[in-house]
């Protein structure tokens, strides 16, 4: 009797969902496109700083090209989520990827001739990175199967913190040989290839693009398309619990770490080597995480993620104390560990949950939200420490970043990341059954 052919197309199923993502030629193509647009995203502001020590730059137009970066990055972002709803991914990432490579030689033309072509140029560098966000995010759930994603956020996540110990570490080398201009150039190369490498998404049904032409999205207001993703992401009480939690913890966990951390090093310790360390101990710890997660699969992944977001709040109860900087370092390296075991699930369950024609525009509310109010933070963390002192600057964000994540989840789906019951564990069983 001959062989039935089921039995033996079940296992290749299953050998193609172990194959290693990174083996995935689609998926490689989307993620050495984010690696180049990490890559030149750190080394931006790295390259000018060299040209603030060379005296082609003043710290002050410094500042003022970091923030025009910021400001075009904060404007590009709710924009590109509704253009990456309402048409191709893929051509969002195209065009933005364009838009901040031709910045980056238009920028070092600028060096020692004008400083407001600078900062035009700076400022399109910016729009260009922060539409670049949400259509990545949007692509990966194009292009990886449910059952992967969590690997290939990992994958996507451990690429972020490889190029910022790369990206500023290469151009310093590349410095020895080359001048600003030249850098600046490399740049705009790396932004290239993140534009064009990228291979086109092929979501389920019918793209974004294609839905949209066909509901007449292309006549809508982009205030009433950015206002549908609102609502979508309040369809989700685990969303708005979880990116409340992220908000409050970048905001000022991030804003210890990058003003009071400087601070304490110099003040408490009287060497810069307790900030480098921690930086480097955050970064190791966080690829750390990266790895840990791929394979993570908890009964409960939304509070173990909600968990992880609040073990940032060890980086600055570890300045509250007269420590060892060994115990500094090693807070620091839990908090990085701990930011993926957000950072993964959080982008995955995103990628299941939210209806897939408006995943863009979520994913930009979600960046616009954690990440624009970031220099907020920053702006404002050091006024209160000459107003009310370290230490009590310090015990606020330490409470800030464990009570919000704690918050977060009292939220009954935030258990799970999911609106529907049982999702989360089902998928979880289906990816064990993957791996």
């Amino acid at each position: 009797m001959p062989t039935p052919p089921a039995p033996t197309t079940a296992p290749e199923a299953r050998t193609d969902k172990q194959r290693p993502i990174l083996l995935d030629v689609a998926f490689l193509r989307l993620w050495t496109g984010a690696t180049a647009s990490g890559l030149a995203t750190w080394a931006l502001p790295f390259v000018l700083g060299l040209a603030v020590l060379d005296r082609t730059l003043t710290a002050t137009e410094l500042g003022l090209l970091l923030a025009a970066r910021t400001a075009g990055f904060l404007a590009a972002v709710p924009v590109a989520g509704v253009l990456a709803d309402r048409h191709s991914r893929r051509g969002v990432v195209l065009w933005a990827g364009l838009a901040a490579g031709t910045a980056a030689p238009v920028i070092a033309a600028g060096l020692g001739r004008s400083v407001l072509l600078m900062a035009v140029a700076a400022a399109v560098a910016g729009a260009g990175q922060g539409a670049c966000r949400p259509a990545f995010q949007a692509l990966t759930a194009e292009v990886v199967d449910a059952e992967r994603r969590q690997q290939a956020n990992a994958a996507m996540t451990l690429a972020v913190r490889v190029t910022t110990l790369v990206g500023p570490s290469l151009a310093a080398l590349l410095a020895v040989v080359l001048d600003i201009g030249s850098l600046l150039i490399g740049v705009g190369l790396l932004w290239l290839v993140a534009a064009c490498v990228p291979g086109r998404g092929t979501p389920a049904g019918a793209t974004p693009g294609t839905a949209g032409s066909g509901s007449g999205a292309g006549r809508v207001p982009f205030l009433t398309e950015f206002a549908e993703g609102v609502r979508e992401a309040r369809r989700h009480p685990w969303f708005l619990a979880g990116l409340g939690a992220l908000t409050a913890v970048i905001a000022t966990g991030y804003s210890a770490t990058g003003v009071a951390l400087p601070l304490v090093s110099r003040d408490e310790f009287g060497t810069e080597v307790v900030l480098a360390g921690a930086m480097t101990a955050y970064t190791a710890g966080a690829l750390a995480g990266a790895l840990i997660v791929a394979r993570l699969r908890p009964r409960s992944p939304g509070r173990a993620a909600l968990a992880g977001l609040a073990a940032y709040g060890l980086a600055p109860l570890s300045l509250l104390f007269p420590v060892h900087p060994v115990g500094v370092m090693a807070a620091y390296a839990v908090a990085g560990i701990g930011i993926e075991l957000f950072n993964v699930p959080w982008f995955t369950a995103t990628q299941r949950e939210v209806a897939p024609d408006k995943l863009a525009r979520v994913s930009s509310l979600d960046f616009l939200l954690s990440y624009g109010l970031a220099p907020v933070g920053l702006a404002l963390i050091a006024p209160a420490i000459d107003a009310f002192g370290t230490t009590a600057v310090l015990a606020a964000c330490t409470l800030v970043c464990f009570a919000a994540p704690a918050a977060a989840a009292l939220v009954p789906s935030a258990r799970t990341f999911s609106s529907r019951p049982g999702t989360a564990d089902a998928g979880s069983r289906e990816e064990r059954a993957a791996s």
